[in-house]
Parts: structure tokens; C-alpha cells; sequence
């Protein structure tokens, strides 16, 4: 007999307003709902770009699980698995963000075209029902194929987590594109609120030659990562053979 899997009161908390991010989590078919983390994303200089994808990621959720704990006393505990997430885009070292306007946006894409850059993305998911947690000493964590990282807290057999973060980094490499390709794809507006100026799952793509990795981290929630956490928390998306 086959079931489908159920995760009781506590469904998926999405900390993100992406529509990219929502599209993918309706992929598990689990119940979710979105609220948005409004968390300072600025990070210390230093930082390597996997540790500023899984520090943000890390601060949406916990930014999400203290808006529910503060706005939901009657929830007692506040309920769900809560997931942030953040993507960034290097290109020789250099992080690139968002677009500050058009030109910027025009600036990036001709740095990007006809070469490879890496896309790093970092997922966390955060029992809300958990009580705050102290600063964490990572462990070096489970090795996601030859793309990625992740960690669970607590570790111990048998135990669910409260915890989970990790990171993915894929390589992808854009066509040459002429200077008119690039101010066109810039004037649809696309670019604007996108890490390196475009999107993979929109008409960014046209411009995309291959991928290396993850598509759907590219995209900005790295699936396969996520469910495998997810079932650190006794969360399961596919149906159990019983």
C-alpha cells in the first residue's frame, strides 16, 4: 500500500517573496506558506562566497522563526520548517549582486559574456518549534556529491534536526553576446532584481551556453539539497511504502 507522506502540523515556511523560490517549493507538493524575512543582508568583508550564501540564508530563517514566535503566541509552539535562501553570482573572485540601475546591469553582463562564473547558492531550514539557538560550531558536515556542503544540528543517531545548512556552487558559461543583445535583455527589466544581472529560468537563458552543476541552485533553491535536509526533520515529500 502506498501513502502519501504527511508532515503533520508543521508545513514549509518559505522566508523569500521570489517567485522563482515559490515555483520550486510547490515542486515537494507540501503545504507552504511565505513570509518574508526583511533581513539585513550585508556581510562582513572577508567572507568566502560559500560562507556568505549559507550566513544569509541562515539569517533569513532565523529572521522568519522570531517574527513567528513574536506574532504567533497562540501557535504554542510556532509551527513549520522554515527555509531561507540566497544565491550570488562570482565572476574572478568578484560577488555580484543586484544591479544598482540599468548601466550596472549593462556593466555585468558584458564582464559575463563569452566566460564562466560560478553560482552559489545557500539553503537553511530552521525548526520553528525549536527554542533559539547560541551561535553554532559547525562540524565540517556531509559532502553533497562534488557540488556542495551540508550541516545538520543536532547530530546525534535517531535525533530530528533543528537545523540545516548547507551550500551549492555550479558553473555556468555564457555565449558571446553582442553589445545590442545585452541592452535589449537589460531594457525588459529582467536583470534588475537579479544576482549578475539575469535570469537562468527567464530570457537570461537565451544568453546561457551550459551548465555545470545544479540547475534548479541556479535558479535559487538547490531542490535535491533541500529535500535531503528536509528529511532531517522527519520531513518527507514522497510517498512511503508501507
Amino acid at each position: 500500500m502506498v501513502e502519501q507522506a504527511t508532515i503533520a502540523t508543521r508545513a514549509l515556511v518559505l522566508a523569500s517573496s521570489s517567485p522563482r523560490r515559490q515555483e520550486l517549493i510547490r515542486t515537494f507538493g507540501l503545504p507552504y506558506r511565505v513570509i518574508v524575512s526583511d533581513a539585513d543582508e550585508s556581510v562582513e568583508p572577508g567572507l568566502a562566497p560559500e560562507q556568505i550564501v549559507e550566513a544569509l540564508s541562515l539569517r533569513k530563517a532565523e529572521a522568519v522563526c522570531g517574527k513567528m514566535r513574536t506574532c504567533e503566541p497562540g501557535s504554542s509552539p510556532a509551527a513549520g520548517i522554515v527555509i531561507g535562501s540566497d544565491t550570488i553570482v562570482v565572476l574572478d573572485g568578484v560577488v555580484l549582486g543586484k544591479p544598482a540601475d540599468e548601466a550596472d546591469a549593462r556593466r555585468m553582463l558584458a564582464a559575463l559574456q563569452g566566460r564562466t562564473h560560478n553560482v552559489y547558492t545557500g539553503v537553511a531550514c530552521v525548526d520553528a518549534a525549536a527554542p533559539a539557538t547560541e551561535p553554532l560550531q559547525w562540524e565540517e558536515g556531509t559532502r553533497f556529491g562534488d557540488i556542495g556542503r551540508y550541516r545538520v544540528w543536532p547530530e546525534p543517531p535517531g535525533a530530528e534536526a533543528n537545523i540545516a545548512v548547507g551550500h551549492t556552487v555550479s558553473r555556468v558559461t555564457f555565449r558571446p553576446m553582442s553589445d545590442r543583445e545585452i541592452a535589449a535583455y537589460v531594457e525588459t527589466g529582467e536583470p534588475l532584481d537579479k544576482a549578475g544581472s539575469y535570469g537562468a529560468q527567464g530570457l537570461g537563458a537565451c544568453f546561457v551556453e551550459k551548465i555545470e552543476g545544479d540547475f534548479y541552485s541556479v535558479m535559487g533553491l538547490p531542490l535535491n539539497m533541500l529535500y535531503q535536509m528536509l528529511l532531517k526533520f522527519g520531513v518527507r515529500c514522497m510517498p512511503t511504502e508501507t
